[in-house]
């Protein structure tokens, strides 16, 4: 069948441009070697959150939050949207002096945010260990669960006439022809949305595997409020380290708790690491002792695809004609995926966009950055 754009991969990036040109009034096909909804969607947190690392972080997640927090009416109770918030957590003193620049450059911005000292801080969240110095609360943050959101994306893209093909897996992509299996499809554009396996069929993509591991409890209904996260986390998630942990715990609609996060490049070894896993467990129980008193039901790992800069790559791929790419967003590709789509789409139909699209060009320069 003929279709104006082919998006390859159906992960919740893959889902939301797939939707994005769909209700531009493009024909769309969605190609999935597996099944949708699969891959680090399956295995993601789900933390709609803005992120102060850089200005061009701060643009996309706050563009994203804010397409997230429109829809959040529209979608369905399966997809367990939830205002939850999230607490930067201070365990410090020196620590709380950074809570004050977190939160004069959210609101700089006209991000809305709350500064708790250590007695606030244990009165909203009581789980937490006695002694902390305070917490950045930011209130307008969500959480979703990840495979269900990126479901309701693609059925919202089928409602305007996409098709999904699953089990269809790309083997090449030759600009603006996909090569599967079962023959060739030819399109006026291509999207890349693969995630990690990315470079597999555009060569040159400087993404690399970033794996991690969640563990998920069993039903502790009010254990916490928020989505919490210790004050470090960015220095874990972005440092030249190969193997980091850092506290992250999240409540879950079904009353469970989902605990992270560890980071390890270990090429596409899903295993699970017992030893990465203590210190991962370890590093909650200093900021939440009473995890202790909880059941662990299950452990996972998924690959964050990770970028030199610690940003995704979005937009037109020039040295293949007609092929676009949505890739790199290492841990938050929930988060970004509306405002991905948003910049995918405008680029494809030559639209302006909301936010500078200049930080996420896929060829844009790294220098001294060594990837995988």
């Amino acid at each position: 069948m003929p279709t104006d754009a082919i998006v390859v991969g159906a992960g919740v990036v893959g889902a939301a441009c797939a939707e994005a040109l769909a209700a531009a009034g493009l024909s769309v096909t969605v190609l999935e070697s597996r099944f949708a909804a699969g891959g680090a969607t399956a295995a993601a947190m789900g933390h709609l959150v803005v992120m102060d690392d850089s200005e061009a972080q701060f643009a996309l997640t706050r563009l994203s939050r804010d397409l997230w927090t429109r829809r959040a009416g529209e979608m369905p109770p399966g997809c367990e949207d939830e205002r939850t918030g999230t607490l930067w957590i201070a365990a410090t003193e020196d620590e709380l002096a950074l809570v004050g620049n977190k939160a004069a450059f959210y609101r700089e911005r006209g991000v809305d945010v709350a500064e708790l000292d250590g007695g606030a801080l244990a009165r909203e969240e009581p789980n937490l260990r006695p002694g902390l110095a305070g917490a950045l609360l930011v209130p307008d943050d969500r959480v979703v669960y990840p495979p269900n959101a990126a479901r309701w994306l693609l059925s919202r893209a089928a409602a305007r006439g996409a098709r999904l093909v699953e089990g269809a897996e790309v083997s090449a992509i030759h600009g603006r022809r996909v090569a599967t299996r079962t023959g060739d499809l030819e399109a006026a554009c291509v999207v890349n949305a693969t995630g990690a396996a990315a470079p597999l069929l555009t060569p040159g993509l400087p993404v690399a595997p970033r794996k991690g591991h969640l563990v998920i409890t069993d039903r502790y209904p009010g254990f916490c409020r928020r989505q919490l996260v210790e004050l470090g986390y960015l220095r874990s998630a972005h440092g030249a380290s190969n193997e980091s942990v850092a506290f992250n715990l999240q409540p879950r609609a079904t009353g469970q708790m989902l605990l992270g996060s560890s980071r390890e490049f270990a090429g596409f070894d899903a295993s699970i690491r017992p030893a990465i896993r203590a210190r991962m467990v370890l590093r909650a129980l200093e900021y939440a002792p009473a995890l202790a008193a909880l059941s662990a039901i299950r452990t996972w790992t998924g690959f964050r695809p990770a970028t030199p800069d610690n940003l995704p790559l979005i937009g037109a791929w020039p040295e293949t004609p007609g092929l676009f790419v949505a890739t790199g967003h290492e841990g938050l590709g929930i988060t970004t995926a509306l405002g991905t789509a948003r910049l995918v789409a405008d680029a494809v139909l030559g639209r302006t966009s909301p936010i500078d699209p200049a930080p996420y060009r896929p060829t844009r320069a790294f220098p001294g950055a060594a990837h995988a």
